[in-house]
């Protein structure tokens, strides 16, 4: 197995549960580890056959600024849920992090792990 990343992506949304939370976009990093098999993308040196990092970073960007949730919960929930469905992902593990949300913090989240992590030489 080989795990495809994508480190302290930006997104600008709504999200929180307090009134003046809904009035103003706020910064959400996220952080996804993604399994995958490299070895076809390798050997052909062809995207078509690798995780395309920049197609995924791309989807969660799009997904967060238009999906205005109350719960950093529900947002990387949902996220990870269409990963895995649209980039054929069998499992994942996604950090999402909301700076400054606590006074004294520097930011607070969630991480959460989806599917089965395959291990060395089993996915197909």
């Amino acid at each position: 197995m080989d795990i495809v990343f994508i480190r302290n992506l930006r997104v600008d949304t709504i999200i929180g549960i307090y009134d003046w939370e809904r009035q103003v976009k706020q910064t959400l990093v996220f952080d996804v580890e993604m399994a995958t098999d490299i070895r076809k993308a390798s050997a052909t040196d062809n995207i078509e056959f690798a995780l395309n990092y920049h197609a995924v970073s791309q989807r969660i960007i799009a997904y967060g600024e238009s999906h205005h949730a109350l719960l950093v919960e529900t947002l990387a929930e949902n996220v990870a849920a269409l990963i895995r469905s649209e980039f054929h992902v069998p499992w994942l593990r996604l950090t999402l992090t909301k700076p400054n949300a606590v006074l004294g913090a520097n930011a607070v989240g969630i991480i959460v792990e989806r599917g089965v992590k395959p291990t060395l030489g089993k996915i197909e």
